[in-house]
C-alpha cells in the first residue's frame, strides 16, 4: 500500500529490502549499462571531427542550439514539478531528465524533417561535452526551489559527473571507428539501434519483476502528464527560438528535435545507478516513459510536417 501512497520522498515507494541483493536488480542494472555503453559507441560512429569542426568555426547555430537544450528543457522540468505538485523525488527525477543532454533519436527525426543532419549530429556532441558541467550545476541551482526542504547529500553529483565523463570513451571509440574503419560504421549504428529497442523491453520486464507493483507509482497522472507535457514542449519552444535568432528552416527543424530529444538511456542509468535506492525508488523508470512520449509526438511532428510539405508542392506544381 505505501507504493501509491503520495509523499516528498520515496522513502515508502523504495521496497523493504535491499536492491543490490536481487538478482533481476542486478541484471538491471547491467542491462542499463550496457544499453548506454553500445548506444553510445553507436552515437559516436556518426560523428564525423571535420563536419564538426566546420559548424563549430561557425557557433551561432551551436550555441543557439546549447541554450534552447540547457535552459528550456530544466526550466521546463522545473515548472512541470510546481504545476503538478510533485514530491521532491518525482520533481527530481524529471529535473535530471531535462536537464541529460540531447540523446541521438534526436538525428533521425531531424533526417526525416529534412533538418541538417551534420548540425543535428554537431549539437549532440556538444550537449554531450557541455553536461558535464552543466547538468550538475543545474540541478544544483534547480533543487533549491523543490517542495521539500533540504537536499544537501542526496543528490550524488559526484556520481553523476563520473557518469556523463565515462560515456565520453565509448562516444570516442565510436568516432575513432568512424575515422579509421568506416565501413563498419553502418552495421555498429544498426547494432546500437536494436540494443536500444531490445534493452528497453528487457528493462520493462526486468523493473516489473524488481518492484512489482511499485512501479505503478510511474503512471500516476501527475507524471503521465509531466512526461508528455515536457517534450512536446521542448519541441514548440525549440522552433520558435530557432526562428527568433532567424535560423534557416532546416536548422529550425534541427534545433527543435535537439532540444525536446533527451538522452533517456543515460538518464535511466544516472537515476538507478547514482541515485540511492530509497531517493528515488521506481523512478528510473520515469525516463522510459518520457521516451515514449517523445517518440510518438516526433512522429506526430513528422507526419503533420510531410503532409503540409506534400500540399505545398502540389500548391507549387
Amino acid at each position: 500500500s505505501g507504493c501509491m501512497q503520495s509523499s516528498t520522498s520515496l522513502s515508502s515507494v523504495a521496497r523493504p529490502f535491499a536492491f543490490g541483493q536481487q538478482a533481476t536488480d542486478t541484471a538491471l542494472n547491467v542491462t542499463l549499462i550496457v544499453a548506454l555503453l553500445v548506444t553510445t559507441v553507436s552515437l559516436g560512429c556518426t560523428m564525423d571531427i571535420a563536419k564538426i569542426t566546420a559548424h563549430l568555426r561557425r557557433p551561432k547555430g551551436v550555441a543557439i542550439a546549447v541554450m534552447a537544450q540547457y535552459s528550456i528543457m530544466p526550466l521546463t522540468a522545473f515548472i512541470l514539478g510546481k504545476l503538478f505538485q510533485l514530491g521532491t523525488s518525482e520533481s527530481l527525477a524529471i529535473l535530471t531528465c531535462g536537464c541529460c543532454p540531447g540523446g541521438n533519436l534526436s538525428n533521425i527525426f531531424s533526417l526525416a524533417l529534412r533538418g541538417d543532419i551534420n548540425f543535428s549530429i554537431v549539437m549532440t556532441a556538444c550537449s554531450m561535452v557541455l553536461a558535464i558541467g552543466l547538468m550538475p550545476l543545474l540541478l544544483y541551482l534547480y533543487s533549491g526551489g523543490l517542495n521539500e526542504g533540504d537536499l544537501e547529500g542526496k543528490i550524488p553529483y559526484k556520481g553523476i559527473i563520473t557518469s556523463l565523463v565515462l560515456m565520453l570513451i565509448p562516444c570516442a571509440i565510436g568516432i575513432i571507428l568512424n575515422e579509421k574503419k568506416p565501413q563498419y560504421t553502418g552495421f555498429v549504428t544498426k547494432v546500437g539501434v536494436v540494443v536500444l529497442l531490445l534493452s528497453s523491453a528487457a528493462i520493462i520486464v526486468l523493473s516489473v519483476a524488481n518492484e512489482g507493483s511499485c512501479i505503478m507509482v510511474v503512471f500516476s497522472p501527475s507524471l503521465l502528464g509531466s512526461s508528455a507535457l515536457m517534450p512536446l514542449t521542448g519541441f514548440l519552444l525549440g522552433y520558435v527560438v530557432s526562428a527568433a535568432f532567424k535560423l534557416d528552416d532546416r536548422c529550425r527543424w534541427t534545433v527543435c528535435m535537439e532540444t525536446g530529444c533527451q538522452n533517456t538511456q543515460l538518464c535511466s542509468t544516472i537515476l538507478k545507478i547514482a541515485f540511492a535506492p530509497e531517493i528515488i525508488g521506481p523512478l528510473y523508470f520515469f525516463p522510459l516513459l518520457y521516451l515514449l512520449f517523445q517518440l510518438g509526438e516526433g512522429l506526430l511532428l513528422i507526419l503533420i510536417f510531410r503532409i503540409h510539405d506534400r500540399k505545398k508542392k502540389s500548391r507549387g506544381k
